[in-house]
């Protein structure tokens, strides 16, 4: 259990890290990104939408609580990080052996075990299937 506690907690800082810087600098518009939206075919103000989320999803995956909240932070980034390999990828970005194609998806990869080291209190907890009652006669 310390094993996968300590696993939880490093993906989860790591990946808040890379959303946060990344989001930060999607806001201001700093390390290329104006050049690199530009590149895919996007207007300017998607930077700022997408620098938003990312910094709400970095802070909602490390506050405690709101589990529902926490899923949808992970759905949102895997969301994110795989469009944005597949717009690289479409418009031709590869970058230096593959960069903007092997990055993103590891940050999916990352976001992904994150989510599945999950402490106990950090999940929806089970689900529970109806048992099916056949109607009395």
């Amino acid at each position: 259990m310390q094993t996968k506690k300590i696993g939880y907690w490093v993906t989860t800082i790591l990946l808040a890290f890379v959303l946060l810087s990344g989001g930060v600098g999607e806001l201001t518009h700093s390390w290329g990104t104006l050049e690199t939206v530009t590149i895919l075919g996007y207007p300017v103000y998607f930077l700022t939408i997408i620098g938003l989320w990312k910094v709400l999803g970095a802070i909602v995956i490390l506050m405690p609580r709101f589990p529902r909240l926490k899923e949808w932070a992970y759905a949102g980034i895997v969301f994110n990080m795989t469009s944005a390999a597949a717009s690289h990828a479409l418009a031709g970005d590869y970058g230096v052996y593959a960069f903007h194609l092997i990055v993103p998806l590891s940050f999916a990869l990352l976001a992904i075990a994150s989510w599945a080291l999950r402490l106990e209190d950090r999940t929806l907890g089970h689900l529970y299937v109806a048992e099916f009652v056949p109607a009395s006669k």
